[in-house]
């Protein structure tokens, strides 16, 4: 299990350019990769996300690619044309008006400002992409280590609580038939305080029992409850992202443990069902932040 939380850089170097990679990772209903590289590694975008949604199944993904030129990256003067052209306009006009017979010298040409420009060299891109992808995997590698990490905890944490409420579900599957028993005793010794002043018939008491315990039977939610929470566990324990299914499963358990208390009408029964959701509360909290 990961967590979609965490955060990874890698650094690399070729032709004396150095590329630093980061990715930041947080919580996200999908996998949502957004990448901010300088220009020349534009045509980069669609393997970067290609090879971080391979790795990263979900969450909203900032790659961040900065460049640094080091000592050893090289320059190379390169003809600025147009303004070369408009200067050799420019004196041609001016040869023109002043009856000039010299002709215009290379040298009077190359010394004007900005003419010839100092350029880094590009690097080439084979070399470029084994840089930025060296980067990139360290960047992975580490993010997906700090993720693994924080799914660990968060695995352990929903276990422990999953056990609690275990324990809080066999107390309900306990207590639920008492209920029942209970009403019809506090119902007798109502009518018993009345004496003999009331006629009452048996066979309507029984039914009006009989009603009371088809409201309260919580049997059924109870066998759904448990089995989700059997799903649950299982899924905890797979090797793939799981998030969106214990999310869903999260939810189930919280619409069983509602129905659970509208039907209990019994003060000991509520108590143990507002406990069950408060765990579930912080599990569903939890399953946010699964991958």
């Amino acid at each position: 299990m990961k967590s979609m939380t965490g955060y990874g850089k890698g650094q690399a170097r070729h032709g004396g350019i150095a590329l630093t990679v980061e990715i930041k990772t947080v919580n996200h209903r999908f996998g949502d990769i957004s990448i901010k590289a300088p220009r020349f590694l534009i045509s980069f975008d669609n393997d970067i996300k290609k090879r971080v949604g391979e790795r990263l199944r979900r969450g909203k993904i900032d790659v961040f690619i900065s460049q640094e030129a080091s000592e050893a990256l090289t320059t190379v003067p390169v003809l600025n044309q147009p303004l070369a052209e408009s200067y050799m306009d420019l004196f041609r006009k001016m040869e023109a008006l002043f009856d000039l017979r010299d002709g215009v010298p290379l040298t009077l040409l190359a010394q004007q400002r900005d003419v010839i420009l100092m350029q880094e060299a590009a690097p080439d891109a084979q070399g470029m992409a084994e840089c930025l992808y060296e980067a990139l995997d360290q960047a992975l590698i580490a993010v997906e280590q700090m993720r693994a990490v924080e799914g660990r905890a968060t695995r352990e944490d929903m276990e422990s609580r999953l056990t609690q409420v275990e324990q809080m579900l066999a107390l309900i599957r306990d207590r639920a038939p008492l209920v029942v028993e209970e009403w019809r005793q506090k119902l007798h010794q109502r009518l018993e305080r009345f004496g003999g002043e009331l006629e009452v018939d048996p066979q309507r008491l029984a039914q009006e029992v009989a009603l009371f315990a088809d409201r309260c039977d919580i049997s059924e939610e109870v066998v759904r409850f448990a089995s989700h929470l059997g799903q649950f566990r299982d899924l905890l324990q797979k090797d793939e992202p799981v998030g969106r299914q214990l999310d869903f499963l999260a939810q189930e358990l919280n619409r069983e443990t509602n129905t659970m208390g509208s039907k209990s009408n019994d003060a000991e029964l509520t108590r143990m069902v507002v406990q069950v959701k408060a765990e579930l509360e912080k599990i569903r909290e939890q399953v946010q932040n699964v991958e």
